[in-house]
C-alpha cells in the first residue's frame, strides 16, 4: 500500500470521482436551464437544431426586408435622379430660349483651343452681323471678326482673349455685307474654381440707333441756342435797320438838295447825285422789306419782269465781283412772262445765291465765273438760276442744304438758303440745289408766270 502525504490511492481515486460527478452535474443543470423540462440528450439536441433553424427563418427575414428597402431606396433614387434631369432639361430649355430671345448678340467661345472657335452664337448675333451659322460655329473668333473691326480693336481684342481677361468696347463694325454698324461689345472668361478659363462670353449691342438719338438731342439743343441767338439778332437788326433809316433819309435829302441847287450847271455831277439817290431808295427799299420780313408781314406782290430783276441784281454786286476777281456773266431768255412777286425779296434771294457763290469759289484758283441764267421752264413758270465754277456741294450735305441753321460755314448763321426757300415757297415757287457735272454747283428757283397765278 502507498501513502502520499498522509492520503491513500483510493481516497484520491474516490475525489477524483467526485469532481467528475460534479461536472458532470453542473453541464446537466446548465442544460436544463437552455432547455428546462427536457433533459434527455436526444432533446437537446432538437433543441439545438430548432434554434439553428430559427436563427436561419430570422437571418432569411433580414436579407428579404434588406433587399426589399434596396429596392425601394433604388426606385426612389431612379424617381429623384429622372426629377433631377427634368429639371436640369427644363432649366437648360428656358436657358437656350433666353438666349436666342435676347435682342444682344451673344456668342460663345472655347477658350481651351487654339484660335478660340466659336462654340454657340444666338439669333441676335447673327442678324447683327449678316453671318450664317455655318459661317460662325467652329470657326475661329479672332478671324472671323477680324474683317469685321479696326485693326487696332482687333489687336486689343486678341491681346486680351490670349490673358484671360475682360474686354469692354464701342466701336464700329462691319457686317457681312459691309454695312457698319456702332457695336458695344464686352467679352467676359468663364472660369474653373482653380481658376482656368475655360470659355468666353461675348454680348454684342447694336447702338447705333441709340448714338443717332443721342447726336440728334445734341443738334436739337444747338438748334435751340442757335435760334436763341437768332432772335436777338433778328431784334439787333430790327433796331439797326430804324437807326439806317434816318441817315439814310438825311442823304436822300442832300443829294436832291444838291440836284436842284445844280440844275443845269453840271450835267455829269447831276448824273451822279441821281445815282446816289437811286441808291439810296434803293437801300431804304431793302431796310424797309428787312423789317417787313421779321414782322413776318405778308410780300407786297406787284408784276416783276425777271431779267429787269438779274440786271439791277448784277448792278448791286459788281463791285463785290471786282473785288474777288470773279466774271459774271447773264444768259437772259427774250421775252419771258412776267411773274407776280415781291421784287425787293425775290432779289434777296438772287444776292444771297450770288454771295453763296462767291465764298464757295473763295479758294478757287481756277478761272471764278458766275452766270444768272433766266428762262422758260414750261408753259406755267419761269426758272432762275445761279451757276458757279466753286468747290460744290458735299453729297451728304445735299439732302439738309435748305434746314433751318445749317452752314458750312464756320461764321455762318444758317438762316440765307433757309429763308430764301421760304420766300420762293411763298410765291408759289420752288428753291433747289445740284452739283454741276464738270465743276461748281447751280442754285435754281421756278416762279409761276403772271397769268397761271390764281387769282
Amino acid at each position: 500500500m502507498v501513502f502520499y502525504l498522509g492520503i491513500s490511492s483510493r481516497e484520491i481515486a474516490a475525489g477524483k470521482i467526485c469532481r467528475q460527478w460534479e461536472m458532470k452535474m453542473t453541464t446537466k443543470k446548465k442544460l436544463e436551464k437552455l432547455s428546462p423540462g427536457k433533459p434527455t440528450r436526444k432533446g437537446n439536441q432538437m433543441r439545438l437544431e430548432g434554434l439553428v433553424a430559427s436563427l436561419r427563418k430570422n437571418r432569411t427575414g433580414l436579407k428579404d426586408k434588406i433587399r426589399r428597402k434596396s429596392d425601394e431606396l433604388a426606385i426612389k433614387d431612379g424617381e429623384l435622379m429622372k426629377r433631377t434631369r427634368k429639371q436640369l432639361r427644363s432649366q437648360l430649355l428656358i436657358s437656350n430660349k433666353a438666349l436666342e430671345s435676347s435682342d444682344d448678340g451673344i456668342f460663345i467661345i472655347d477658350a481651351q483651343k487654339s484660335g478660340f472657335p466659336v462654340i454657340f452664337a444666338n439669333q441676335s448675333f447673327l442678324k447683327m452681323t449678316g453671318y450664317g451659322k455655318m459661317d460662325i460655329l467652329g470657326k475661329s473668333y479672332l478671324s472671323v471678326y477680324e474683317d469685321a473691326v479696326h485693326p487696332r480693336n482687333m489687336e486689343e481684342i486678341t491681346r486680351i482673349l490670349r490673358r484671360g481677361k475682360s474686354f469692354h468696347g464701342e466701336m464700329l463694325n462691319f457686317q457681312k455685307n459691309g454695312k457698319t454698324y456702332l457695336n458695344l461689345l464686352r467679352i467676359a472668361p468663364v472660369l474653373e474654381a482653380d481658376g482656368l478659363v475655360t470659355h468666353y462670353i461675348g454680348i454684342q449691342t447694336d447702338v447705333t440707333l441709340i448714338r443717332k438719338r443721342e447726336l440728334k438731342i445734341i443738334e436739337q439743343r444747338e438748334e435751340l441756342l442757335h435760334v436763341t441767338r437768332v432772335g436777338k439778332l433778328a431784334e439787333f437788326v430790327s433796331s439797326l435797320a430804324h437807326e439806317i433809316s434816318q441817315p439814310l433819309t438825311a442823304i436822300l435829302s442832300y443829294a436832291q438838295a444838291a440836284q436842284r441847287m445844280l440844275k443845269g450847271k453840271n450835267p455829269e455831277l447831276h448824273e451822279i447825285l441821281q445815282y446816289i439817290i437811286n441808291d439810296d431808295q434803293r437801300a431804304a427799299a431793302v431796310i424797309h422789306r428787312l423789317r417787313a420780313l421779321l414782322k413776318k408781314n405778308s410780300p407786297e406782290l406787284k408784276s416783276v419782269d425777271i431779267n429787269a430783276l438779274a440786271h439791277d441784281t448784277i448792278v448791286l454786286i459788281d463791285t463785290d465781283a471786282t473785288v474777288k476777281h470773279c466774271q459774271l456773266k447773264l444768259e437772259l431768255e427774250d421775252n419771258l412772262p412776267r411773274v407776280l412777286g415781291d421784287r425787293i425779296q425775290l432779289q434777296q434771294v438772287l444776292l444771297n445765291l450770288v454771295s453763296n457763290s462767291f465764298d464757295a469759289m473763295e479758294d478757287n484758283h481756277a478761272p471764278r465765273e458766275i452766270t444768272i441764267i433766266t428762262s422758260l421752264n414750261d408753259a406755267n413758270t419761269v426758272m432762275v438760276a445761279v451757276k458757279d465754277t466753286g468747290c460744290g456741294i458735299p453729297p451728304n450735305n445735299l439732302p439738309k442744304l435748305f434746314t433751318h441753321f445749317f452752314t458750312s460755314k464756320p461764321d455762318g448763321l444758317g438762316m440765307g438758303l433757309s429763308i430764301s426757300r421760304s420766300i420762293i415757297e411763298t410765291h408759289g415757287g420752288r428753291l433747289d440745289a445740284s452739283n454741276n457735272p464738270d465743276r461748281g454747283a447751280t442754285f435754281y428757283f421756278t416762279l409761276p408766270v403772271l397769268s397761271r397765278i390764281p387769282g
